[in-house]
């Protein structure tokens, strides 16, 4: 199994408290990393919004999943283990945000895309 790093993220305190929008995409990350040969070997949980140019900096857990990935992927082709999260929107919605990430050479696998998706 390829080492795997689980994001997951809700905007707002009321949907980090009932736990259903963080339980969704866990399991969706789950499945995912089931069929696809992935083993989650960290959870990273974040209940912030995603808006503003300081985004990367409010969320702590996000930063922390990245120093993760580049660890287990030491000698690895990537560079990193991917970081794997159930839709973009968790991410991000703002492209200049996911662009300056992916100068990281971090790689995003988005569950409701698709493995193949790069």
């Amino acid at each position: 199994m390829r080492p795997a790093v689980s994001y997951v993220r809700v905007s707002k305190p009321k949907q980090g408290r009932s736990g259903l929008g963080l339980e969704a995409q866990q399991a969706a990350i789950k499945t995912f990393c089931a069929q696809h040969g992935y083993s989650i070997e960290a959870e990273y949980r974040e209940v912030e919004t995603g808006k503003g140019a300081d985004a990367l900096e409010r969320r702590p857990e996000l930063a922390a999943a990245m120093k993760l990935a580049r660890k287990l992927g030491k000698g690895g082709r990537a560079g990193a283990a991917p970081i794997i999260i159930a839709k973009l929107d968790r991410l991000s919605r703002d492209v200049h945000f996911i662009s300056g990430l992916m100068v990281q050479r971090i790689p995003f696998i988005v569950t409701e895309l698709g493995a193949d998706v790069d």
